[in-house]
């Protein structure tokens, strides 16, 4: 299927009626948000899941104790008189010169300070110096508080953090080089135009932050995303099970099982043809089957972690059986997903059951010691907190996962859509990846609860039987699948040491691969793009830091070498198989009804299977004998 057209993105800014357009969105937008507003006073709004006593605790304790450290106070004080005569010094020194001030420089990728201005003109570049200066100082004397517990300090320098990004001068119009200038162009039609689209996304948006990521016209589930041909062929109360049809006339015997997350939706690994890793696998050989979770509302919110591994990798291996009369598969695993079929692996394991060949993990923990910035979420008061909102409702929207994903990178997926869509005044630019994210998905109360608490906030998975499923104790150390992991160096979400300290808890041979870029782009990296490359070290030492100093730097995308390894656990080719042929019909075609928030189709009839023919005497004829167990 050919890709969809992706709408461009418009310069409004010259638009001859640009003003009466905006005054009539603000008109309609405005008049829908005094009804809501009024409606909710009414009802009472939904439950708030932020802490707020977790937020403010650790500031209280950084005051309790900077005020029994008055040498840190004094070595704070000492520290601005320094960077303050720096900076007036340097100030004279560039008007002399012509030359920037360069006392401070931003972080590397910041791009709120890409603008010429911001070096060129003496203000603005005093403006971004001096906001630099200080926010340095409020961190350096954070981390000089001693005594001060790392959790609560991590607290204190993230909220920090959240407050500072949001005063920085390219957030206003008149420190902004790029919104005065188009300010004073437009005479401010895009502060008229941004006040609509700022209505707009309160009116059309949901959670607490509600704007516009990517243009929500430009893409669509089934057309341009999610588009690899494949067919629903089993369905439950948590998932469809998706068998894509083949491209190649044989495959490998062993069918693949996508595990995909589900705080987002699957096609993540189906962004059109040129993204698509699922598109990928099929080219390769593979029969592929990815389960598409739903997005649960209230009258799931008893299903549990267990019932995700039991409705989730469990059954849809017991129907991929059905659909291929094949036992032996091969698994991936993405984020979440990966950790679900660690468990599911190690849970098969204490049962005897070897039907998995081997597992990929992409950017999956399971070992929680280290969780970067997301650590700031994780405590009694902020887990408390959030079951209560999910007991009140079910479950937690998954607006409320979003803000705190869009929080660790507050400047590049907040502030940077805040300066565009409302004080430059302009349309979000179509984003595959971002029209993902935006599509979040709600989780059950009774499995987030557990998954917070004992993948998190207690780490017990890597502990021998310190999780029980399905009445069993699981232990990570009995699987003995060969497993492939590949993990992101800059993901903030899944940190790769953590992966890496997780991985080695496995019982089985273990491959590890580090690519570059982020949670998202390290792992959705096509050959044909020749970016990011990746990081190989045959052996696994103990530390993390060893392995990446003795790894192997290689060009390009780390899929073909997957390929390779994947290939000697394959069991064989045969003829492709097509969706429907075995014992399981088709229910609908792909992307499925589970991906457009829609109820499930009604399930056809499971066929039953054939039986043998019988000759003249009645006697069953004897079956063939089933082809021979292919090893890895």
């Amino acid at each position: 299927m050919a890709d969809k057209p992706i709408k461009k993105q418009s310069t409004p800014d010259f638009e001859p009626n640009v003003v009466s357009r905006s005054l009539a969105r603000v008109g309609v937008h405005g008049g829908h948000l005094l009804k809501r507003s009024i409606m909710r006073r009414l009802r009472g709004g939904p439950p708030n899941p932020a802490s707020v006593g977790s937020m403010t605790k650790p500031f209280f304790t950084l005051t309790g104790k900077l005020a029994t450290q008055p040498d840190t106070l004094l070595f704070a004080q000492m520290r601005l008189l320094k960077d303050t005569s720096l900076f007036w010094s340097g100030i004279l020194a560039s008007g002399i010169g012509k030359k920037p001030l360069t006392v401070a420089e931003p972080e590397p990728g910041d791009g709120r300070f890409r603008d010429q201005a911001w070096n060129d003109v003496i203000a603005f570049n005093a403006l971004k110096q001096a906001y630099l200066l200080s926010t340095r100082w409020l961190m350096d004397t954070i981390d000089d508080v001693r005594d001060l517990d790392d959790h609560d300090r991590r607290k204190v320098r993230f909220f920090t953090s959240q407050m500072t990004d949001a005063l920085a001068p390219s957030n206003f119009v008149l420190s902004n080089p790029e919104v005065l200038r188009t300010t004073v162009k437009t005479r401010g039609k895009n502060l008229l135009r941004g006040l609509a689209n700022l209505l707009r996304d309160l009116d059309e948006g949901k959670g607490p932050m509600p704007f516009r990521m990517s243009d929500p016209d430009a893409f669509e589930v089934g057309d341009n995303l999610a588009n690899t041909p494949g067919d629903v062929v089993f369905q439950n109360d948590l998932m469809q099970l998706i068998q894509y049809r083949p491209t190649t006339e044989t495959v490998h015997r062993r069918p693949l099982l996508v595990i995909p997350p589900w705080i987002n939706k699957y096609y993540i690994l189906d962004l059109g043809e040129k993204k698509s890793f699922i598109r990928y696998w099929v080219e390769q050989g593979h029969t592929v089957f990815v389960v598409s979770w739903v997005n649960p509302g209230p009258e799931l919110a008893h299903k549990t972690f267990e019932d995700y591994m039991l409705e989730g990798p469990v059954a849809a291996m017991d129907a991929i059986e059905q659909a291929t009369g094949e036992r032996e598969i091969n698994t991936v695993g993405y984020c979440i997903g990966g950790t679900l079929l660690g468990c599911t692996l190690a849970w098969l394991a204490a049962r005897g059951d070897d039907r998995v060949k081997s597992a990929t993990f992409l950017n999956s923990m399971m070992d929680f010691s280290e969780v970067g910035d997301l650590e700031v979420f994780i405590d009694e008061d902020s887990i408390a907190k959030i079951e209560k909102a999910m007991n009140k409702q079910g479950y937690l929207e998954g607006a409320s996962m979003a803000t705190a994903f869009n929080m660790l990178r507050a400047n590049s997926l907040i502030w940077s859509f805040f300066v565009n869509n409302y004080l430059l005044g302009r349309d979000t630019a179509p984003f595959d990846l971002l029209y993902w994210n935006s599509d979040a998905t709600r989780m059950p109360a009774a499995m987030h609860s557990f998954y917070l608490r004992n993948m998190y906030l207690n780490n017990r998975l890597r502990e021998p039987g310190g999780i029980t499923l399905a009445g069993t104790p699981i232990d990570l150390r009995k699987v003995k699948s060969p497993a492939y992991f590949a993990s992101a160096i800059e993901d903030h979400i899944a940190p790769w040491i953590s992966c890496y300290k997780g991985a080695r808890n496995l019982g089985g041979p273990l491959r590890f691969v580090l690519g570059g870029s982020g949670h998202i782009a390290g792992i959705i990296n096509p050959p044909e793009k020749k970016k990011y490359g990746y990081r190989l070290n045959e052996d696994n030492p103990a530390n993390p830091e060893e392995w990446l100093k003795g790894a192997e730097q290689f060009e390009g995308s780390w899929w073909p070498d997957w390929v390779a390894w994947a290939e000697q656990f394959g069991g064989g080719k045969i003829k492709a198989r097509i969706p429907g042929e075995g014992n399981l019909p088709v229910i609908e075609p792909a992307p499925g009804a589970y991906l457009r928030n829609e109820p499930a189709p009604p399930s056809p009839a499971v066929r039953k299977r054939r039986q043998p023919q019988r000759g003249k005497s009645g006697s069953a004829k004897q079956k063939t004998p089933s082809p021979e167990k292919v090893t890895q």
